[in-house]
């Protein structure tokens, strides 16, 4: 898979879009790559893009570990090979378990979930597969994190599927030719495996 779009450099930035590429620089585990690549090509949507990234990744009111889990889900659902690649160390240092993502990344419910990582999963699981949340697990969800949290997930959710077509559609490969972490599967592979 060849990437879709050059790799932008810093030197040829336009001086007011550096500041951007400034703060990208400050949180980003590629610099400007990933998703930024792309983003900076529009830079008055990127600087949108990057300030409401930087609400949903490190001021939400969902716990990081929780976080990190949801976009994990997002990026097995989408087979989005550099948004797993990019998280699962930063899922990791969350504190979320390796057996746990390796489930997922198998495209299989994990087993071993805590409570809080299953409600998460469940949630976001029904909202990506099925567009809708149940009731009782929408009631559940507002119970235990509360209407803030459920509100702030489900807008990470939707949010990253957007990132996960960002890096798919320009084919964001793994920085230095790493090898994929995502075995590919169809949508309707991923749709029952995951609801299983």
């Amino acid at each position: 898979m060849t990437e879709r779009l050059s790799q932008i450099t810093y030197d040829a930035l336009p001086a007011d879009v550096r500041p951007l590429a400034d703060d990208i620089l400050k949180v980003s585990s590629a610099a400007l790559g990933g998703p930024y690549n792309a983003l900076l090509r529009s830079p008055d949507m990127a600087r949108r893009a990057f300030d409401f990234l930087d609400y949903l990744r490190f001021k939400t009111s969902v716990n990081k570990r929780l976080n990190e889990f949801a976009i994990l889900i997002q990026a097995r659902i989408s087979n989005a090979q550099y948004e797993w690649w990019a998280h699962e160390p930063i899922a990791r240092k969350a504190g979320l378990s390796d057996a746990v993502m390796r489930d997922l990344q198998q495209c299989s419910r994990p087993n071993g979930m805590q409570d809080d990582e299953r409600l998460v999963y469940d949630f976001c699981i029904q909202l990506s597969l099925n567009h809708r949340v149940p009731d009782d697990l929408w009631q559940e969800a507002v119970m235990k994190m509360g209407e803030q949290a459920v509100v702030d997930l489900t807008v990470l959710s939707g949010t990253y599927v957007m990132v996960s077509m960002l890096l798919n559609a320009t084919q964001v490969g793994i920085p230095g030719g790493g090898a994929e972490p995502l075995q590919v599967l169809s949508p309707l592979e991923i749709r029952q495996r995951l609801l299983a």
